[in-house]
């Protein structure tokens, strides 16, 4: 096949013509908001008259600053800030947090230029316009965002806007690779073969076929109309193959990707450090202490503290609920094991009979749990006000005092019980190097459905790279999952 052939029908033209439109309406919509969020903050703030109101005038006044005129020029230099931070890079859109994070820190950067600017020139620039443009353009460009991902997320389940990726590498490491991959369909991912030595004829996984050896590869990707390879490592192949490799494949517009051996780590601990012509990759070890904790702690109190206060009503209504329905008081409390070892009192509202505790012996062999927790879908202790709390986790609400008292965080692990820490392994000990939390990954991925291993993996993630903003996008996901609340019993 011709190159220019292969150019004109490979699946590589097709996804950088999806890439190009989805892109294009992502800046549509930026523009949309900003023009509205904008303008709209400018009428608000100061009615129609704003338009020619005078912020500044020249000496010699043949220049005037209006309103009018600082609206445009800031809307543009929101849009350049964007596109400056890669706000819609190819890399980030779809999946992860980072396209999230790029979009705060250009909307914040972008309005501390335009104060500097302001401060240096002595204008009067009302500071009430800015207070409405800033929170609410942010807010507005997140959410268009998340629409467009959901939007990504529908059409990649139907099998469009994604990459067809072949694995390249051992066999164990492109397994390895390979369940990672497949179990967030939302990454855009499809693997639709790999590549091993030998060419073996056994899958390597389910719906991953071996399509043949390394020195096959790249008759492999032809056949397979592959736009993207992902190497997942090699002994038997050189460095200087590899290179090779990777010219074949620019030739052909495919992507490479190199997976390195660490998992479970996010991305913004991995940095490329490229030193003698090679790029080496630089992980930062997790945080659990210094400034970024304290914000961590600063989130905690003011959200647990204005939860309660706006809770109270339906703690009141709760709690006559459980006294009613009966014997016992409202809330239980469970000795469970926090930060570095530490045991505390956690609080939740009572979904069992005044004595389950007692009548936990009998019940043993009859578990559904994950092997570790004892879970029963249908425990004859739950009452039946109890099965409501439970099924919306309306019985975990009380953990907001746990959280102000400092024994628990609003997102973090799952807090264990002694008898669980006591059978855990070296690994899983790492679940105790931060507060565990009300919510967590564990919370959103499935609840008492997920097997232990998935549990711990799930935690032991969220310990190595957690952050400000991963938590307020795990307390979404959550209001999301109690919405349907699926593994809750």
């Amino acid at each position: 096949m011709a190159l220019s052939e292969y150019t004109e029908t490979t699946s590589s033209a097709l996804v950088e013509r999806w890439q190009r439109g989805y892109a294009t309406r992502l800046f549509l919509t930026d523009l949309l908001v900003l023009v509205v969020v904008v303008y709209g903050s400018q009428f608000l703030r100061f009615g129609a008259s704003a338009a020619e109101q005078l912020i500044a005038r020249s000496e010699a006044q043949t220049l005037e600053i209006t309103y009018s005129l600082v609206s445009a020029v800031l809307i543009i230099a929101w849009l350049a800030s964007l596109a400056l931070f890669g706000t819609r890079d190819q890399k980030i859109i779809g999946s992860g947090s980072t396209e999230y994070k790029r979009i705060a820190d250009a909307t914040i950067r972008v309005f501390g230029v335009l104060a500097i600017i302001a401060f240096l020139l002595q204008t009067q620039l009302g500071r009430g316009y800015l207070l409405i443009a800033l929170p609410t353009g942010l807010a507005l460009l997140l959410t268009s965002r998340w629409l467009w991902r959901q939007w990504l997320n529908r059409r990649r389940a139907a099998g469009e806007y994604s990459y067809r990726a072949i694995l390249m590498g051992e066999r164990e490491s492109s397994a390895h690779v390979a369940k990672q991959i497949t179990r967030d369909p939302s990454n855009g991912f499809v693997i639709v073969g790999a590549v091993t030595q030998g060419g073996t004829a056994q899958d390597l996984a389910p719906g991953v076929p071996v399509l043949g050896s390394y020195d096959r590869a790249i008759e492999a990707v032809d056949a397979s109309e592959a736009d993207t390879v992902v190497f997942t490592g090699a002994d038997m192949i050189t460095p200087r193959q590899l290179r090779q490799f990777g010219w074949d494949l620019e030739s052909r517009s495919i992507n490479l990707i190199v997976a390195p051996a660490l998992t479970d780590v996010a991305g913004p601990r991995i940095h490329a450090r490229p030193v003698a012509g090679l790029p080496l990759i630089h992980v930062d070890y997790p945080v659990f202490e210094g400034n970024k904790y304290a914000a961590k702690r600063a989130f905690d109190l003011i959200a647990s503290f204005a939860g309660l206060v706006v809770l109270s009503p339906l703690f009141l209504v709760l709690t006559i609920l459980i006294r009613g329905d009966s014997q016992g008081p409202a809330l239980f409390r469970q000795e469970r094991v926090g930060l570095n070892g530490r045991r505390f009192k956690m609080l939740k509202f009572r979904s069992m009979v005044a004595d389950a505790e007692k009548q936990l012996p009998t019940l043993l062999d009859q578990s559904e749990g994950n092997g570790m927790l004892f879970k029963i879908k249908a425990d004859p202790r739950v009452t039946k006000i109890g099965a409501i709390l439970r099924k919306y986790s309306l019985d975990e609400l009380p953990q907001l005092v746990n959280v102000l008292r400092g024994d628990m965080s609003l997102v973090g692990p799952r807090p264990p019980l002694a008898a669980e820490v006591e059978r855990y392994d070296e690994s899983a000990h790492r679940r105790l190097l931060v507060k565990p939390g009300i919510t967590g990954l564990w919370q959103t991925a499935g609840r008492s459905d997920l097997s232990w291993d998935d549990s711990v993996r799930l935690d032991l993630y969220y310990v190595e790279n957690w952050s400000l903003t991963g938590d307020v996008i795990l307390l979404y996901r959550t209001i999301r999952a109690v919405a349907r609340p699926d593994g809750a019993y």
